[in-house]
């Protein structure tokens, strides 16, 4: 399994009228908790799709807001990959307050594509090398 935890502050624009983070923007926390994720894991989406030639188009995508997250907050993307991928990469996402509190849950899955087919197709080698020992 492998954890990774990000941090940002949640500002003015991101807002609601309650001062509540915006339910729309949680997709956009998930994303930067995936980048992130990545990042951690020894690659980038940049290299992925510039050197690899592989892009990973978002299939499904669903949360629960258990509290609301607000203005002025920092808060922590935390990032989960539970198993090794195969055909899909499953990344479990918690939100948490500045109390570390968890207040939203949710779960992101995507697929591989080669660039130059178009094609789906399994979790690329480089990848799999770089993270098989989390697991």
């Amino acid at each position: 399994m492998f954890i990774h935890e990000h941090q940002k502050r949640i500002r003015y624009g991101e807002t609601d009228q309650m001062g509540y983070l915006y339910y729309g923007n949680y997709a956009l926390l998930f994303e930067i908790g995936r980048v992130e994720a990545i990042r951690a894991m020894g690659t980038t989406y940049k290299y992925m799709e510039e050197e690899m030639g592989v892009m990973m188009p978002v299939i499904a995508m669903e949360c629960r807001y258990l509290a609301p997250a607000k203005y002025d907050e920092l808060i922590t993307i935390r990032t989960i990959l539970k198993e090794l991928p195969t055909k899909i990469i499953e990344f479990h996402h918690e939100i948490l307050s500045d109390a570390g509190k968890v207040i939203h849950k949710g779960v992101v899955k995507l697929f591989f594509i080669d660039m130059k087919t178009n094609k789906r197709v399994s979790t690329p080698k480089f990848l799999t090398d770089k993270i098989k020992h989390l697991f």
